[in-house]
């Protein structure tokens, strides 16, 4: 269903016929769909797929799986190695994976002195995954309180946002709701609030050295970690990015969103209804490999050990209602809105994969528009996919040891400012 979209929607947005094109996708892929279920409903009727404890190593990385209790005793699985004295570093996934995805990056960046973080997000990986609708995880959407009566968003709604192209040539002006269209638990301000919590709780409780933590997110983990920083702008140095993600499926998104939406919802419908026989079938080794070979323009990159920690933990219970609450989150922050917000003294750099087939190169370099002043740095990696930390973390990690050092300077900068003001204040007073 994603894959298939046009990719460039934006070429189609004065088009009469892409009401029509994009319309024909979703009944071709709707039909395949129940092709899919129909298939899946004979061998699979009845059958449950087995609950799988969670290994005490993980296979990936060699790393101990710990866990952090956060609100209302929910158990978040991270993963960290390096020196206790490094500076700290958080990592976070994209879309479906797990902080495994990290398996490269916690090594390789830890052996360089740094003390690495890879944590899996509220409801992905060996994270607890309650129910949408229960009551505990109603208690941790970060959604709760946040849109009433501020002022600022209509009621979740931000008005005419500006945002990009695929082709980077202009802009559009678009409304962006920013509410879950499920009341989903599982959104980007709950992902935040757990970033901003982890920090606080694990991170600098247990670092009395370092006042802050540098953010390397990956794909969707990027509008997560850009709202992390925008809730508490102190805990954080800057952002590094590995292929961002723009959302295409958001309303705002949409081309004829008045008309196409509906046909959308009602998909997205069948999806959490009739879909967990076709996601059953579909979760096996083979075709899972066969899924990031997708994504993935270095196919040596997906090993056995890969295909292993990312489906495991998307056979535990629930992980499947999350897979489609996710398909289904037609809205939340999108990464130029959020970025045109961003603080100065937060730096943002950003890589990218020439042969990403999800992410528009045009719209990645003209991240800096939206972000003047913040958006430092925007590198090509010519031959990469989606998941360069994975495919080519030789081309990625001197990136991120050289942003580690910009984020060190401005941060140096802004202490001698301070101080600077202090001494002034202090003698005026005098």
């Amino acid at each position: 269903l994603i894959v298939s979209l046009p990719s460039s929607l934006d070429a189609y947005q004065n088009s009469a016929s892409f009401v029509i094109d994009y319309f024909i996708i979703f009944i071709m892929n709707a039909a395949a769909l129940m092709s899919l279920l129909l298939a899946a409903l004979f061998p699979l009727l009845g059958l449950a797929l087995s609950p799988l404890s969670v290994p005490k190593i993980s296979p990936a990385t060699g790393l101990a799986n710990q866990f952090y209790t956060w609100r209302e005793n929910q158990s978040i699985r991270y993963q960290c190695a390096g020196p206790t004295d490094g500076e700290p570093l958080l990592l976070v996934h994209g879309l479906f994976v797990n902080s495994d995805h990290w398996r490269k990056s916690l090594a390789e960046l830890s052996e360089k002195g740094y003390h690495v973080y890879a944590l899996d997000l509220f409801g992905c990986g060996y994270s607890d995954k309650p129910p949408r609708d229960s009551e505990v995880a109603q208690k941790c959407n970060g959604e709760n309180g946040r849109f009433e009566d501020d002022g600022k968003n209509n009621g979740g709604v931000l008005p005419n946002v500006m945002l990009g192209t695929a082709n980077g040539e202009g802009t559009r002006m678009r409304d962006v709701d920013l509410r879950h269209p499920l009341g989903s638990p599982y959104n980007f301000f709950t992902w935040s609030e757990l970033l901003n919590d982890f920090v606080r709780d694990v991170i600098l409780a247990h670092d009395k050295e370092h006042p802050q933590v540098t953010l390397v997110s990956n794909s969707i983990g990027t509008i997560s970690a850009f709202q992390a920083l925008l809730d508490c702008p102190d805990l954080y140095t800057g952002v590094f990015v590995v292929c961002p993600n723009f959302r295409e499926l958001h309303s705002a998104e949409i081309a004829f969103s008045n008309l196409s939406m509906p046909i959308i919802r009602k998909v997205q419908a069948l999806l959490r209804e009739y879909g967990q026989s076709a996601f059953d079938l579909l979760a096996v080794p083979d075709t899972v490999k066969k899924i990031l070979l997708e994504p993935y323009a270095i196919a040596s990159a997906v090993d056995d050990t890969l295909v292993q920690v990312l489906l495991d933990p998307l056979l535990t219970v629930g992980a499947s209602q999350v897979v489609f609450d996710t398909l289904s989150y037609s809205s939340g922050p999108l990464p130029e809105q959020q970025l045109q917000a961003f603080p100065k003294d937060k730096p943002v750099w950003v890589c990218y994969g020439t042969k990403d087939p999800w992410t528009p190169p045009a719209r990645v370099k003209a991240l800096t528009q939206f972000g003047p002043g913040v958006v430092e740095r925007v590198v090509a990696l010519e031959g990469i996919g989606h998941c360069p930390h994975d495919e080519a973390p030789e081309l990625v990690h001197p990136l991120i040891l050289d942003f580690m050092d910009r984020v060190m300077q401005v941060r140096s900068s802004s202490a001698a400012s301070l101080r600077s003001k202090e001494t002034a204040s202090a003698e005026s007073t005098e």
